[in-house]
């Protein structure tokens, strides 16, 4: 068996006792390494060479990629974070040192010896306990978004309060992380606030009261995209509605003024059907 493509088939970097368990041999391994078609990266763990960097990283510290860093893998919403997240077992030991934020951490689910990416679950329940709440609550809300929660199967799982929490919190009709903000920050204005609603055709991110809509730009929000959404800005204020539209950074950096916004829109009445 070709240990090339066997490494390949299981993501670009294999341990040498899986490449061996599933037929290669010591000699084709070593003419792999020699040939520099397979690189040795230490510790009984090879590499294609255009292997993914990350992959490579975490099977040279011994860790597994996890947290925020593994939700990014998975296409779910996080904010940019400095440093990668990976995880390691309370006795574990790294092989090197490292700058990568590592979480010691018991999975709560048992992880594959052979993996260098942790499950779904095992990252988010770091999330719940490493991120502040409201990055966590948008990074759960875009995995049940995706369906890739199942509700039911975390009940039954020994969460701690942080996941319990977000499990207890968390919606799945954020399409933005952004958006996932706008209801805890906003909750004590006692108003409904209900998100993706339909109105004129399309969803509108979030709906205060009957009347406000609140729609949150992010970076693909040009061109073609921008002029839909005007179009439907304005077919909003045709039938009744009064539209706040905010971008990405504001509602990051500048809360305060997007907060403003919304409040001197209540304090004005803009959220209430006008007779």
């Amino acid at each position: 068996m070709d240990p090339v493509a066997l490494t390949e088939r299981l993501g670009g970097v294999a341990r040498y006792r899986t490449l061996i368990a599933l037929g290669a041999s010591r000699h084709r391994l070593q003419r792999a390494v020699a040939e520099e078609r397979l690189q040795r990266l230490g510790s009984g763990v090879f590499a294609v060479p255009r292997a993914d960097a990350a992959l490579r990283a975490a099977a040279e510290l011994g860790v597994v990629l996890s947290c925020v860093t593994l939700a990014a893998r998975r296409g779910l919403w996080t904010l940019p974070v400095e440093r990668a997240h990976v995880a390691l077992a309370p006795k574990g030991h790294l092989r090197r040192a490292t700058n990568a934020h590592v979480h010691w951490a018991t999975p709560l689910l048992p992880r594959d010896p052979d993996a260098f990416e942790d499950s779904l679950v095992n990252a988010l329940v770091l999330v719940a306990a490493c991120q502040p709440y409201e990055h966590a609550l948008a990074v759960w809300e875009s995995a049940l978004n995706k369906g890739l929660l199942d509700r039911d199967v975390l009940r039954g799982l020994p969460l701690g309060p942080d996941a319990r929490r977000l499990l207890t919190d968390a919606r799945p009709w954020a399409d933005s992380g952004l958006e996932s903000f706008f209801v805890p920050r906003l909750r004590w204005l006692r108003l409904p606030l209900r998100p993706q609603v339909f109105i004129a055709g399309h969803r509108v991110d979030l709906l205060i009261g009957d009347r406000l809509v609140v729609q949150v730009d992010g970076g693909h929000h040009v061109d073609l995209q921008r002029l839909q959404d005007n179009e439907h800005d304005a077919r909003l204020r045709l039938m009744g509605y009064h539209v706040i539209r905010v971008g990405y950074w504001q509602v990051i950096d500048d809360w305060p003024t997007v907060q403003e916004l919304i409040v001197t829109a209540v304090a004005q009445g803009l959220h209430r059907v006008r007779e």
